[in-house]
């Protein structure tokens, strides 16, 4: 059984550094369970969507809210998949430093990344949006 999960969290250490850390282990463990997914990363702030299987996703998430790496780790939205949306990616990256703030500006009241002011349905749809349009980077 496929699950997608969408979560919110704040980064503890806003260096490049520890922000690619945290992509590097993301890509080195997910094969191996299965996971895919994308992180998108902005003003200290991550939104990201894991996909795979239902023990898979509930044990990284698990994982997730103890490392010391995020703070204020929120649940966005969870549900059962019949296909992953996000499967070319162990774990593709969006930094929001670098895309048309009007992306940001359709889904929330101003140019910037706040999952926890809106629904997962709307943090959803703008992963959605930043894929189509190519913003997402980290293809393995």
């Amino acid at each position: 059984m496929l699950v997608r999960l969408l979560y919110a969290s704040r980064a503890v250490d806003t260096s490049p550094a520890a922000i690619e850390a945290i992509l590097t282990q993301s890509r080195q463990h997910n094969p191996g369970s299965g996971i895919t997914g994308i992180l998108c990363y902005g003003g200290g702030v991550f939104l990201q969507a894991i996909e795979g299987g239902r023990s898979p996703v509930n044990d990284l998430y698990g994982h997730i809210q103890r490392d010391p790496r995020h703070q204020n780790v929120e649940l966005l939205h969870y549900e059962e998949i019949s296909e992953r949306r996000f499967g070319g990616w162990t774990m593709g990256q969006v930094n929001l430093s670098k895309i048309n703030h009007s992306i940001l500006l359709k889904y929330s009241e101003k140019p910037e990344l706040d999952p926890y002011a809106v629904s997962g349905k709307v943090s959803f749809a703008l992963l959605e949006e930043l894929m189509a349009t190519a913003s997402i980077i980290g293809r393995a």
